[in-house]
């Protein structure tokens, strides 16, 4: 099959023109959305997109976890920017008790430290200093050094041999901009202007764009979490921050070990360094974080859109899973309804392509944290309605054939697993998958019935409903007896009303319970 031109979003321009003799070229998107699209009630229970939730004491009690796990959590953050080992433990445990009261498979995510530029600290005891624009203020990487509004301290020694004059530093998300005016090597000093008048606090994150930094994407702190922490504790994933290039994922799979293998990296793509090199990082990792917040600042926001539609369109077609995060609903920190931008921004990271969506501060130390993940869920749902899943299949097939040029056996299978559901108007899908790569390729196909993963395994039961799209969880004891589970499976379809008697379920499977065995695709009816 030759690979079709695409339209910007074949999945969104579905009004086909019943006059024959009318165009048959593409139409505007949207044609699908009517007037009862906008004033139905929103049905959360067959929500695709998976929702991503920073822990933190604004939610780390067991009963506002467990309102978190109803309202749609299906991953935990950790931040590993902040806290140390014994808080997030005690938060993990938690967790998990959380989610074994509701039942629910809750992924727990690990996310890095990584390699941070930070501001220094104050002379004289002070909170924050007052920066006047016009003025020069001189960084010193002297890291010891007790700063002023003249003087301040910087944690990157390379800074005076990375900078030239002209370039900007960005400093705390970027209300402070610097502009360099001089650099002193052996000094270890960089002479600024400022930009704006900002008033800034200890310690602030520092962003250099366009500057290849010269600092490890895994610090000895990250390596320490990730051992001591991370694989000890049996988390299902790593975010690894500032990923810049293939070897840094080589490197955290070193750290993880033969044993702790299972465990995968999600690669946070937060500098031009990283999108430069993001095909290499993407054939490498399992999966994508588009971090938005540094991003932003390493290159010009107007740009970041774009950003975000690329990365999620090629880890759609790599069939690898890809979170969209930072500022989705920023101003429910403080407020209990989002703004109608962010509602926007999060439904356009659905049309998009992502698979989950993720909440940072909104959940971690908000004011309204169960708030936040219903109205994300309500949104992923309103997002998911306006989308042909029909059209979106054949989108995704013709882009992997139009790069690849052919499927492989497995995505094959999948591939036609989907489309046999769509053309029979199977209920369901059932997977069973040992290691949860067959569950991936079938949640690549973007089907619109629910897929539901057999596993015996608790980690490949955490990751598939964590971030695959569409999909639910069954745990069992065994997938040696495939048969005896998939008429288990079918049974509860027919109790939970998801398939009536003698509706079709597709089913895909191996003929053994072995890794990489998915060769057999069958129909069965409830």
């Amino acid at each position: 099959e030759s690979a079709r031109p695409e339209s910007i979003a074949p999945h969104l321009s579905i009004h086909q023109p019943s006059n024959l003799t009318m165009s048959s070229g593409p139409e505007l998107r949207g044609g699908n959305i009517t007037l009862d699209s906008i004033t139905a009630p929103t049905e959360v229970e067959n929500r695709h997109t998976k929702i991503v939730c920073t822990l933190g004491p604004a939610c780390w009690d067991v009963p506002t976890l467990e309102k978190l796990i109803d309202a749609g959590m299906s991953v935990a953050r950790f931040n590993f920017s902040h806290g140390d080992h014994e808080g997030h433990k005690a938060c993990l445990d938690r967790l998990r008790e959380a989610a074994s009261n509701k039942g629910v498979h809750v992924a727990v995510l690990l996310d890095t430290k990584g390699p941070e530029i930070r501001s220094g600290f104050f002379a004289d005891g002070a909170k924050s200093i007052t920066l006047v624009k016009g003025e020069t203020l001189t960084l010193t990487t002297d890291y010891a050094f007790k700063g002023d509004s003249k003087k301040l301290a910087c944690s990157y020694p390379s800074l005076p041999m990375s900078v030239n004059p002209g370039q900007k530093i960005l400093v705390a998300d970027g209300s402070l901009v610097l502009t360099v005016l001089s650099c002193d090597e052996a000094a270890g000093e960089v002479e600024t202007r400022i930009d704006n008048n900002a008033q800034i606090g200890e310690r602030k994150n520092m962003n250099l764009p366009g500057v290849v930094v010269d600092l490890p994407t895994l610090t000895e702190k990250d390596i320490h979490d990730i051992k001591n922490w991370g694989c000890k504790n049996k988390v299902d994933f790593i975010a690894a921050s500032f990923v810049r290039k293939a070897s840094d994922v080589h490197k955290i799979r070193e750290v993880l070990g033969e044993e702790d293998a299972h465990i995968k990296v999600i690669c946070k793509i937060e500098n031009l360094e990283g999108l430069e090199n993001y095909s290499e990082i993407l054939a490498a990792t399992d999966g994508i974080m588009v971090a938005r917040g540094d991003l932003g600042m390493e290159i010009p926001p107007e740009k970041v859109f774009l950003a975000q539609k690329y990365m999620i369109r090629e880890a759609n077609i790599a069939g690898k899973p890809v979170i969209t995060a930072t500022q989705m609903l920023e101003s429910m920190i403080k407020n209990p309804r989002p703004t109608r931008a962010e509602c926007s921004d999060v439904a356009n990271a659905v049309l998009d392509g992502t698979d989950c969506v993720m909440l940072s501060g909104e959940t971690a130390n908000g004011e309204h944290p169960e708030a936040a993940v219903s109205i994300m869920a309500r949104t992923c749902c309103e997002a998911e309605r306006a989308i042909n899943f029909d059209a979106l299949y054949q989108a995704v097939r013709n882009s992997t054939l139009s790069r690849y040029g052919h499927l492989s056996t497995s995505e094959s299978i999948a591939s036609s697993a989907v489309k046999t559901a769509v053309d029979i108007n199977a209920k369901a899908i059932i997977v069973a998958s040992e290691t949860g790569a067959t569950a991936r390729q079938v949640a690549k196909f973007r089907p619109q019935m629910p897929v539901v993963v057999l596993t015996s395994s608790s980690s490949t039961a955490r990751q598939s409903f964590g971030v695959l799209k569409g999909t639910k969880c069954m745990l069992l004891h065994s997938l040696e007896d495939t048969h005896g589970a998939i008429n288990e499976c079918m049974e509860s379809f027919k109790r939970d009303g998801i398939a009536n008697p003698g509706e079709a379920v597709v089913i895909v499977h191996g003929h053994t319970a072995q890794k990489g065995a998915t060769n057999t695709m069958k129909i069965e009816y409830a």
